[in-house]
């Protein structure tokens, strides 16, 4: 298999992310845009903790529980996963202050930038891996990655573009965070081929999903909570839960 197949397919699963912010471009009127805030932020904390609970954590709980015994194998699971969340208050304090109007929406677009690149890496890895093996497998994996890197692109563009007003700061964000994908292919061909372990990926898998829930939780929930549009943070579930639901299926 050559190398050039398996890092199309990946970094097309990557930049799929940026398909997300197409919905700064939309027009809405100003008494609508809080409820639009309201249900991408909804939407974007559902797609993080969905996947999280039925990929990242599962996958990542199998692979460390095989390689070692169980009371060690959850140790070093919880201690990892503790890290992801201790991470995110971490990452919170590192944010320089802007001269955004809105620096709590400013904030919430860096940290979902930086928790979906650590997202992203891994899932270059995994899907330029099995590509390379298997390219009808690759293609399945990359397309169930699409369907969730599109409203993760929204849950950057969003905070990023509301925040500073900006389309080409949003549009960059979200590419920086899409651009982890191919990235992870790249390292992954070049150094990885011979050493990468299931192990290895679980931990970066645990890491992830514990910096993935606690953004969701502690940052993304409170700030829809703000706008007070009950009836859109819902609807960002349904339509959260419907695509995971999709995502699933595919995979």
């Amino acid at each position: 298999m050559s190398f050039f197949m398996p890092l199309i397919i990946s970094s097309v699963a990557g930049l799929s992310t940026v398909l997300g912010s197409i919905v700064i471009f939309f027009k809405w009127k100003r008494e609508n845009i809080n409820k639009f805030i309201t249900f991408c932020l909804s939407l974007s904390l559902i797609i993080m903790i969905g996947i999280s609970i039925t990929e990242l954590i599962p996958e990542a709980s199998y692979s460390i529980l095989v390689n070692f015994k169980l009371a060690k194998g959850i140790l070093i699971s919880l201690l990892v996963f503790s890290i992801g969340i201790l991470s995110v208050y971490f990452l919170n304090k590192k944010i320089e202050k802007s001269s955004s109007s809105d620096l709590d929406l400013y904030r919430l677009g860096i940290l979902s930038m930086l928790a979906l690149m650590l997202h992203n890496l891994p899932e270059g890895i995994v899907t330029f891996l099995s590509s390379y093996q298997n390219m009808e497998l690759g293609l399945k994996i990359s397309m169930a990655i699409m369907l969730h890197n599109i409203p993760e692109g929204i849950s950057i563009a969003v905070p990023i573009y509301y925040a500073t007003g900006s389309k080409k700061e949003a549009i960059k964000k979200t590419f920086l965070s899409g651009l982890a994908e191919p990235l992870g292919a790249i390292l992954a061909f070049l150094f990885l081929r011979n050493f990468i372990t299931d192990t290895m990926i679980g931990l970066i898998l645990l890491f992830v999903a514990g910096l993935m829930i606690t953004l969701a939780i502690h940052e993304l929930l409170p700030k829809a909570l703000t706008y007070h549009e009950n009836k859109y943070i819902i609807l960002g579930f349904i339509v959260g839960i419907l695509l995971l639901g999709i995502n699933q299926f595919i995979l």
